[in-house]
């Protein structure tokens, strides 16, 4: 997956016309952050916003508070579900009212980071086939935010399907949220979320990719994402559950609109086996760690492997993985094979991170001998 690099970085104080963005928040008992997330979404520059609060019917005042917020500011609106609707139904409902000509969906403990909105719609308004573009999320505990760049050094480009093929053989996500922006018109045509527990977000990331181009803003952090107990991000822990809902993500993208691409039944096999690799990586890895659990848990994942690829399930990875059952992880994870596979691992997962946070996935598609560099004729963006 090799994207296009685009340079210069266009003008974002330059529009002729402000584009319009929409920022949809929807809001379940975070009264306590709203405030900040609002004042985020409104204070964005050479944009023009409005904000959409979708209370789900809070229970510590965070209506009470959206409705204040909205009086201070006539850009905002509230709407309110007079029965908990879950997180998807509430994005939904906010997308119904939404009328700008790109999209943003902010949960309400996180923020957008200073110039966000115009670096986004920079590259969207010069890049037509665009219908998704993200950047770097800055994640954070407690109240402090850590300081953001502000200044973009140039953009990635990639089909759409490049992309999105890259993430079926990757078998992952690599967007946390609140660093989207979203082409209104392509999400006209594919839709809202669907209702998935924990990958809704990433569903709707692809299916957009489905069906437009894809774009990432380098140099630049683009949102703050909260980290906390109460948070979607930090809720679910359990790794095999969490494997399941990305298969979810996968077969759910494959059985709806994007079910009639030409690649759709090749993709979907492409992530099952990614999945199903990962798995048992991660099985071998837990008792290479010395897990206790290690056991219960790496046979769950064996069961999920077999399920999402049985090849990949009684491949090497899987003779590999019963002969660390058969030792035991207080026996592997003193043998010195094991603990430098685990030490590798380690460097491996740290590598990948330091790749997504130069160029938004982990893969190293950045390679300059892939790339057909581009420079914008014109630094600023056209409508």
């Amino acid at each position: 997956m090799r994207p296009d690099v685009i340079a210069p970085v266009p003008d974002v104080s330059g529009f002729d016309e402000p584009a319009t963005v929409s920022v949809i928040i929807p809001c379940y008992n975070y009264a306590r952050f709203l405030p900040q997330a609002v004042k985020s979404a409104l204070s964005q520059d050479h944009v023009s916003v409005d904000v959409v609060v979708v209370d789900d019917a809070s229970t510590d005042g965070s209506l009470a508070v959206a409705q204040g917020l909205a009086r201070d500011d006539p850009r905002a609106q509230v709407v309110s579900n007079a029965h908990n609707s879950g997180p998807v139904k509430t994005f939904n409902r906010g997308l119904e009212l939404a009328r700008g000509e790109f999209l943003v969906r902010l949960d309400a403990d996180d923020l957008l980071t200073e110039g966000s909105l115009s670096r986004a719609v920079a590259v969207m308004r010069s890049l037509p086939a665009v219908g998704l573009v993200y950047g770097h999320p800055l994640h954070f505990h407690g109240d402090v935010l850590p300081k953001a760049r502000t200044n973009p050094t140039g953009w990635l480009h990639w089909q759409g399907l490049d992309w999105l093929r890259a993430r079926c053989e990757a078998g992952n996500n690599v967007i946390t949220s609140p660093e989207v922006l979203m082409r209104a018109s392509v999400v006209a045509r594919v839709g809202g979320q669907e209702n998935l527990a924990h990958t809704h977000d990433m569903e709707m990331w692809f299916r957009i990719a489905a069906f437009s181009d894809v774009a990432y803003i380098l140099g630049a952090d683009q949102a703050w994402h909260r980290l906390h107990e109460k948070s979607l991000s930090m809720a679910n822990r359990d790794i095999v559950k969490e494997r399941i809902e990305r298969r979810a993500a996968f077969e759910t993208l494959f059985s709806g609109i994007a079910a009639d691409l030409p690649e759709a039944e090749e993709l979907l096999a492409t992530a099952r086996r990614a999945l199903a690799h990962e798995a048992l990586v991660d099985a071998c890895h837990l008792y290479d760690r010395g897990r206790g659990d290690a056991r219960e848990i790496g046979d769950a994942l064996l069961l999920f492997a077999r399920d999402c690829d049985p090849a990949v399930a009684t491949g090497p990875l899987a003779a590999a993985l019963a002969r660390r059952r058969r030792l035991g992880p207080a026996v592997v994870s003193w043998l010195p094979w094991h603990v430098a596979q685990s030490a590798y691992r380690g460097i491996m997962l740290r590598v990948r991170w330091h790749r997504w946070h130069r160029s938004g996935v982990y893969e190293p598609g950045m390679r300059s001998s892939g790339h057909r560099r581009r420079t914008a004729t014109d630094p600023r963006p056209q409508g």
